[in-house]
This record gives C-alpha cells, sequence and structure tokens, in this order.
C-alpha cells in the first residue's frame, strides 16, 4: 500500500479482515510470527515481522478479535430479531402501564401499540428521563456535562423520538439526525444527531454520537476490531472507531471528503464539519459541544482530533469542549500528547466521566501488548457518586484480581441502592424492573450495569464534584472546577 504523507496516508497500520480469515489461516497466526502472509491481516512492513517482544501477545489478540468479529457475523440475524422483539415487548409493557396492565388490556381488547415517536430503544427502556435537570441552570458550572449526558442517552433512540424530545420538552432547535457511512462495515451504520439551545446568549450546538446497540452485531463489531493505523506525528489510532468515522479504503484520512463519498456515502466527520462550519460561519456567537457515551464517546473524541490534524482553526476556536461517558481508550501514548497540546493551544474543555467499576473505560488494554492509552484527567465518580479528578480510573485494565472483590461487593451495594434511592433523593431516580434486572446481571458480570447512561445521568445531577482540584493538574497543584 502506498503511503502518502500530503493526503494523511498511514505509513504504519494492522489491519485486520475477519471476513476472510479461514480456520487454518488463524491456526497459522499462532504459530507464525510474520503477520503479513495472513491472507487476512494488512500490515505495514515493520509490523509484518518479530521485531518486538510482545509478537505472541499482539498475535493472540488479533486471533481473539477476528474469532470476536466471526461469531457476530454468524450472529447478526439472531441478534437483531432477539432486540426487535425484546423493544417490542418493552415499549408495550411501558405504554400500557406495565405487564398485568398489558395483559389486562389485551384481554379486553384495549392494548395500546407505541408509536414511533414513543418506541424507546433497549437504553431508553433502562432509564426513560427525558427531562432536563431544572436546578441546573445554563450559567451553572455542571450545565454542559448535564446536558451533555442527556444528548448521548438521547441518541439511542429513532429520530422521531429525539425531535419530539428536543422541540417539545427541552425547547431547543433540532437540526438533523443522520445515518452515515462506514466504510468497514460498508453499510450506514454511524449515528448522529444535532440541536441547538437557542435558549442561552451563546446558541450552543450540541453533537451527539450514539453508543453502541446492544443487539447491533455490526456495532459490536467496530468495537472489537482491533486494527490500528498512525499518521506521522499523529499517533496510533483505534481502527475500529476511526473507521466508523471517517477512514478510507486506502487507510487514509485526508482533509476533503473524497470524490467518491460526495454522492451518496456520507461520512460523519466530513458532514458534521461541513454543517458546523456553516453554522458558526454565519453565526459569530455560536460555539458547540460534541458529546457521546460508549462508542459515541470515541467517535466524539475522534472527530476533534479530525479538527486538530487537518488545522480547522475556526471550528477549534468555537469548540467549547468534549464530554464523554465511559469512553474506551482511543489511541496510543504519543497520539494523547498530540491530543493534549491541540485542545490547550485552543482552550478546549476535555471531560471524560466514568463511574464506577464501569468496563468499557477500561478497554482497549493499558499495556505493551497494545499500547492503548488515556489521556487528559479523568473525572472518576464512585458509587456514592462523590467525585475526584485522577490521571486514570482505579483498576484501568478491569480483569486485575486485586479488584476483583471490591467490584463484587460494588454491585451487590448498586443493586441495594436501586432499592434505596427513590426514599431519599425523590421519584425520578427510581429504577424500574429492567434496569433492576441488568443490576442482578451485574452480580455474575460487575461492571456492566454500570456502563449504563443511568447512573451517569446521576451523578451529573447528584455527584459531588471536585473544585478545589485542577484539570490540568490532578496532584492538586493549579485551581479549577469542574463543569
Amino acid at each position: 500500500m502506498a503511503c502518502k504523507e500530503s493526503s494523511n496516508v498511514c505509513h504504519s497500520y494492522v489491519v485486520v479482515k475477519p471476513k476472510e480469515a479461514s480456520l487454518i489461516e488463524l491456526i497459522r497466526l499462532l504459530f507464525l510470527s510474520d503477520l503479513s502472509k495472513r491472507s487476512f491481516v494488512e500490515c505495514s512492513k515493520e509490523e509484518g515481522h518479530e521485531q518486538q517482544p510482545r509478537d505472541f501477545g499482539r498475535r493472540w489478540i488479533i486471533f481473539v478479535s477476528v474469532v470476536a468479529q466471526k461469531a457476530l457475523l454468524l450472529l447478526r440475524c439472531p441478534m437483531a430479531l432477539l432486540g426487535h422483539v425484546l423493544v417490542s415487548f418493552l415499549n408495550l409493557v411501558a405504554i400500557n402501564g406495565g405487564l398485568f396492565e398489558l395483559l389486562r388490556n389485551y384481554l379486553r381488547g384495549e392494548m395500546a401499540r407505541p408509536d414511533e415517536a414513543s418506541s424507546a430503544s433497549v437504553v431508553g427502556n433502562l432509564d426513560w428521563r427525558v427531562e432536563l435537570d431544572k436546578n441546573i441552570k445554563p450559567q451553572d458550572e455542571k450545565y454542559n456535562g448535564s446536558l451533555s449526558i442527556m444528548a448521548a442517552k438521547l441518541s439511542y433512540e429513532n429520530q422521531q423520538f429525539i425531535q419530539n424530545v428536543v422541540q417539545n420538552h427541552w425547547k431547543m432547535q433540532f437540526l438533523g439526525f443522520y445515518n452515515f457511512w462506514n466504510g468497514y462495515l460498508e453499510k450506514p451504520s454511524t449515528q448522529a444527531f444535532m440541536m441547538q439551545d437557542t435558549m442561552d446568549d451563546t446558541n450552543l450546538i450540541v453533537v451527539a454520537f450514539r453508543g453502541t446497540d446492544p443487539f447491533d452485531a455490526d456495532a459490536w463489531r467496530t468495537d472489537v476490531d482491533i486494527s490500528w493505523y498512525e499518521l506521522r506525528k499523529v499517533g496510533k489510532m483505534h481502527g475500529g472507531f476511526v473507521k466508523a468515522l471517517a477512514l478510507q479504503d486506502d487507510n487514509s484520512w485526508p482533509s476533503e471528503v473524497p470524490e467518491q463519498g460526495r454522492d451518496h456515502k456520507r461520512f460523519a466527520y466530513y458532514e458534521l464539519r461541513r454543517i458546523l462550519k456553516s453554522i458558526v460561519e454565519n453565526d459569530e456567537k455560536a460555539k458547540f459541544i460534541v458529546t457521546g457515551h460508549s462508542l459515541g464517546g470515541a467517535l466524539a473524541i475522534l472527530f476533534v482530533a479530525g479538527l486538530a490534524i487537518h488545522n480547522e482553526a475556526l471550528l477549534m476556536e468555537r469548540l467549547e469542549g468534549v464530554y464523554t461517558f465511559g469512553q474506551p481508550r482511543v489511541g496510543d501514548d504519543q497520539f494523547g500528547k498530540f491530543m493534549k497540546k491541540k485542545l490547550e493551544e485552543s482552550n478546549v474543555k476535555y471531560r471524560r466521566y466514568v463511574y464506577s467499576y464501569d468496563v468499557v473505560p477500561r478497554i482497549p488494554y493499558d499495556d505493551r501488548t497494545l499500547l492503548f492509552k488515556h489521556f487528559g484527567p479523568c473525572l472518576y465518580f464512585n458509587s456514592w457518586y462523590k467525585g475526584k479528578v485522577l490521571w486514570e480510573e482505579p483498576d484501568k485494565n478491569y480483569f486485575s484480581v486485586i479488584w476483583l472483590m471490591p467490584k463484587y461487593i460494588n454491585a451487590v451495594w448498586e443493586l441495594t441502592r436501586s432499592f434505596v434511592m427513590p426514599c431519599l433523593m425523590g421519584s425520578e431516580y427510581k429504577e424500574g424492573w429492567f434496569m433492576r434486572l441488568l443490576r442482578v446481571v451485574g452480580l455474575v458480570i460487575p461492571g456492566l450495569a454500570a456502563h449504563c447512561p443511568q447512573d451517569y445521568v446521576n451523578l451529573t445531577r447528584l455527584g459531588s464534584f471536585p473544585s478545589l482540584i485542577s484539570l490540568d493538574d490532578p496532584l492538586g497543584q493549579g485551581d479549577s472546577k469542574v463543569d
């Protein structure tokens, strides 16, 4: 593969193609060190030959990633069917006022059926709250964080549901809902929406990327794909996430939208950048924030990385902040240093929220094999919603034996708390049966329920935010406040 530096084409890369992996090739991967000879692995010359002691660990992780992706390919239809049935059932139960009311209405021939505007996703059924916290005003330092998590949670829903909430509940301007092209999956699977808060003098625009749908096998394939590519002076970036945003067939990230993408393949990075440019160029007061939960958080920070890579000075100047919740790692140490420098130069806030033992911020692994690292301070909140600023969340790689018992004890507390909290904090913090069922599952897999937006919404409303610890200096040598 040719590398053209002027076109932002990678000079070092590892690209995994699971559809081309046979059983024999997978076995060879484990026992033969030359990656370049594997038909389903495309890599640069320096990455194709064994040069480092981490080589077997790297090949083992590629093996696991390929097997997981092939399994997801096989499960795509069953997962989609199961998700459709579950969502339909959950919405029927909700609109009829509960399971017993649903049965009674069915027997009477009075069963209500949800429409598009009232049909929530699996994530939406875990937490039905759609109203913004009226106790947090636009002037409050917590406002952007509170608005961001609600937008990130709302991004899981369908267009009519989102538009209804934005216009009728939040009294904001709905700017658009998008299904963008994912070059790796060869389908429009990257979703985002935009809105504008015209009630405030700043005319704040919110760009929210959708996270991983629990029953979307293709979205999970993006998550478990450990392909990466490296740009000179930028660093290595997670290939699965960048492919969902802007990566081209030749593994490049050009500054302008490719000709083949102008007609019907709209890539998220180029289209959202174009829309934002049009708005800020015509409104000198307009600023914007970018947000997302889970995969959406990864896409949010990588979108900003694209603006920095392509020197979009005006957009970086108008960027108020990046707010991510339960975001996985997206790049290596060099990428982190590049982003930290660019964000500081443009005075852009980067707020990476992590709740308790949420598993997703602790992957991909931060070790000598994968080399993925978070950058910037972490706004960490424990299960009492008490916040502090850290360089890294506790138990950074999740599977540590030392943290095993504390995680199980915490899962028991979170289940207990779901019954206690509404009595102490009010009815808006009451969890439904579906969320409590997931808390029970969390007793087996601690950290799974902690990834849901429910607790991230709670921490922005109830959380004790650190105000004397600098976000740029978690050791306490500065003085700053958390938004």
